[in-house]
C-alpha cells in the first residue's frame, strides 16, 4: 500500500514540475514575442502633413507673364491662320516664336557652352509647359524629328528658303501641321516642353537660326544669333 502511495507521489510531483516549466516557458516565450512585436505610439507632434504638390524646379528664369487678354500671338481661331494684331508682332521681320513672350523677356544664351565642347548656337525662351510655339516668320514645315538631345522638334524654312528655323524640346506638335505645309508668322505649331536634354522641369523652346549653305542638308549651316532679331523685330535677310 505504502509502495503505491510513494508512486503516486512521484507521479504528482513530476506532473507538477513539468506544469511549472510549462509556465516558465509560456512567459518567456509571451516575453520575446511581446518584444519583437509591440508597437511604440508615434507622437502625432512629429508627424507632418500631407506633402505639398510643390512644383518642380526651372533652372532658367521663367517670364512672369506668358500670354494676356487678347492671346496675343496665339492661333486663336483653331486654324492655321495667324492671329488678327498680335501685342509681339513687330512692324515688320520676325516675331518671339512663344506666345506671351516680351522682348525685354528674352536672354542671349548663343555664345553659352554645352557639353563636349559645343556652343549653344541659339537661345532658350522659358515658357510655362504647354505654351504655344508659333512660327517666327512665314514658311514651310519641312521635318520632323524626335532626337535624344532635342527631344520632340520641327524644321522650317523661310519662304525662300535661304534659312533653316529649328524648334526644340516641344512638349508635342500642333495636331494640325504636317511636313511640306506652308505656315504665317504666327501660326501654332507646338508647345513648349522639356523634352530630349532640357531636363525635367525646365520648360523652354530651344530655338535657332541658320544660313542654309547646301540646300540639299537644310539641317546643316552656318548659325546666327536669334536675339538680336527676336528683340528688334528684324530679320536676317
Amino acid at each position: 500500500m505504502q509502495t503505491v502511495l510513494q508512486k503516486a507521489k512521484r507521479i504528482v510531483f513530476v506532473i507538477y514540475l513539468i506544469a511549472l516549466h510549462a509556465v516558465v516557458v509560456y512567459f518567456l516565450v509571451e516575453r520575446g514575442v511581446h518584444h519583437f512585436t509591440s508597437v511604440v505610439p508615434l507622437d502625432e507632434s512629429a508627424v507632418s502633413g500631407p506633402a505639398e504638390n510643390a512644383p518642380i524646379p526651372t533652372p532658367i528664369a521663367v517670364p512672369e507673364t506668358f500670354g494676356d487678354s487678347t492671346d496675343a500671338n496665339v492661333n486663336t481661331n483653331g486654324n492655321l491662320n495667324p492671329p488678327s494684331g498680335p501685342a509681339n508682332v513687330m512692324s515688320s521681320g520676325f516675331i518671339i516664336p512663344v506666345a506671351g513672350v516680351r522682348p525685354d523677356q528674352l536672354i542671349d544664351t548663343f555664345s553659352a557652352s554645352r557639353s563636349e565642347g559645343r556652343y549653344h548656337d541659339a537661345i532658350d525662351i522659358p515658357a510655362a509647359a504647354g505654351t504655344p510655339v508659333v512660327a517666327a516668320t512665314d514658311g514651310e514645315i519641312v521635318k520632323f524629328f524626335d532626337s535624344e538631345r532635342g527631344g520632340i522638334t520641327i524644321y522650317q524654312l523661310t519662304a525662300d528658303r535661304r534659312f533653316a528655323l529649328y524648334y526644340g524640346h516641344l512638349q508635342r506638335r500642333a495636331a494640325e501641321i504636317s511636313v511640306g505645309m506652308q505656315v504665317r508668322k504666327g501660326t501654332t505649331i507646338g508647345f513648349v516642353g522639356d523634352t530630349g536634354n532640357a531636363g525635367a522641369g525646365n520648360f523652354h523652346l530651344h530655338f535657332s537660326i541658320a544660313i542654309i549653305t547646301d540646300p540639299k542638308h537644310f539641317t546643316s549651316g552656318t548659325y546666327i544669333n536669334p536675339f538680336p532679331i527676336l528683340k528688334n523685330g528684324t530679320s536676317p535677310f
